[in-house]
């Protein structure tokens, strides 16, 4: 990977780009046509409806059609009239130069902790960076290899020890110690493209002051490692990517995830720092916004990290975020909220806990019942989503492609079976692990980080 030394340089326009339009016009504006769109699909749908209800019961058609088709097709709508509408605002200053301080809490990392942190030394970065490893407990050589990394390293390093478990409980140690305006946070085990702190920090500078959190973009690192990975690159690629550029149109991005994000560090002290929480990064996000204050996304801002690559591990990570979801949302209702945008993006996570219900235990049976000839579920009426789905995604790559890769000097990685299994099979995986995430914050069942 090669630092970009020059200022970013668009290459392509929409023609949407020559008129401008208000966040909330842009809002507006994707709900007629999402609005539309489903009227269109219910239309459609009368005669699947009156053969559902008369299995079902009318009731029971509508909640099931509804989350198989209906709501999914609008919100699907919304985000492509979204994705179109948006335009990544300008950078007042592509090298801004200044301090800030990188936490990295580390548990067992001794494989991956060097590296890290020689990625984090090749940063492009005019100011200075502050370093603070915070080694929670581990009981391998991590420490000795953070060491090792002061010695060998150009960088500004401070090892810390924290001897309660819990990645909450390190950053917050961590925090104690930053004496600079912002806070980014970052993985043991995630690499940074040499502009990535660069463009971080210049996406907070100009941005208003209002905002106090940046969520930077998560790649796949080891995508080539097997099917399972294959598959995820194209989640964070496109999938991922869109909410995250969604939400960020609407000043709300709702997760700052702490494997890479940049925060205000006294908004942070604010909210009394990393909640005790299976998705601490989820909790501090939207204590964040309930605080008034809004979170940007960079989608510039890259880092590369190592997803699960077994069905087990990422069935853990999932629900584990699913379950983070949950505790966002049982802390910081949707309706508490102050702004709109903020109200809604939240409220589509209340949402997805019925679509991934229903999807779950109403669309995979039909799915099974529709290779036997029986139509009941799932039929030609659930193709009406693909369509939105294709094109939405369609929009994203030609983003990703030539503003984001082509001006960090990166190459798309040739993977067609991991596109057309993410596209056709990934939601039959995610759902029913991210039901079982709902049911263990539910019952309260022990925590499982890996």
């Amino acid at each position: 990977m090669k630092p970009n030394l020059e200022p970013i340089k668009p290459t392509f326009k929409s023609r949407f780009t020559r008129y401008y339009l208000s966040v909330n016009l842009k809002f507006w504006i994707s709900h007629v046509f999402a609005l539309g769109w489903t009227i269109f699909s219910i239309y459609l749908s009368l005669s699947w409806l009156k053969d559902l209800s008369e299995i079902f019961t009318l009731p029971i058609a509508i909640f099931i059609i509804g989350g198989i088709a209906y709501i999914p097709g609008y919100l699907n709508a919304f985000l492509i009239v979204s994705l179109i509408l948006d335009r990544q605002p300008k950078l007042k200053n592509e090298f801004p130069s200044d301090d800030v301080t990188l936490l990295v809490a580390a548990y067992n990392e001794e494989k991956s902790i060097f590296n890290t942190l020689k990625y984090v030394a090749d940063q492009d970065y005019e100011g200075i960076i502050n370093v603070i490893v915070i080694n929670n407990k581990s009981t391998d050589n991590t420490g000795k290899e953070v060491i090792r990394a002061k010695k060998e390293l150009a960088l500004n390093l401070t090892l810390l020890n924290e001897s309660n478990p819990g990645k909450f409980n390190a950053l917050n140690k961590g925090l104690k110690h930053v004496r600079t305006p912002y806070v980014i946070t970052l993985d043991a085990d995630t690499l940074l493209h040499p502009s990535a702190i660069r463009y971080l920090v210049s996406r907070m500078k100009s941005s208003p002051s209002n905002v106090c959190a940046v969520a930077g973009s998560m790649l796949v690192r080891n995508s080539r490692e097997n099917i399972w990975t294959k598959l995820q690159e194209f989640d964070y690629f496109l999938g991922i990517a869109s909410m995250k550029r969604l939400q960020g149109l609407y000043q709300g991005t709702l997760v700052a995830q702490g494997a890479f994000s940049l925060y205000k560090t006294e908004s942070v002290r604010e909210v009394k720092g990393w909640p005790d929480a299976i998705g601490e990064d989820i909790v501090l996000t939207w204590r964040l916004l309930h605080n008034g204050w809004k979170v940007y996304f960079e989608p510039l801002a890259v880092a590369f990290t190592d997803v699960p690559n077994s069905l087990g591990h990422f069935a853990t990570q999932r629900s584990r975020w699913a379950r983070g979801m949950i505790e966002g949302l049982i802390e910081v209702k949707p309706w508490n909220q102050p702004q709109i945008y903020t109200k809604y993006m939240t409220g589509i996570n209340l949402m997805m806990i019925y679509l991934d219900t229903v999807y779950t235990f109403c669309w995979i049976p039909g799915f099974v019942l529709a290779f036997f000839g029986i139509y009941w579920i799932v039929g030609p009426m659930t193709l009406l989503v693909l369509p939105l789905t294709i094109i939405s995604y369609g929009l994203l790559f030609i983003f990703q492609k030539y503003y984001v890769f082509r001006n960090l000097h990166l190459r798309i990685r040739t993977n067609k079976i991991g596109f057309i299994l993410f596209v056709l099979f990934y939601q039959m995986i995610m759902s029913p692990v991210s039901v079982w995430g709902y049911l263990q914050e539910f019952f309260k069942l022990k925590r499982v980080w890996e």
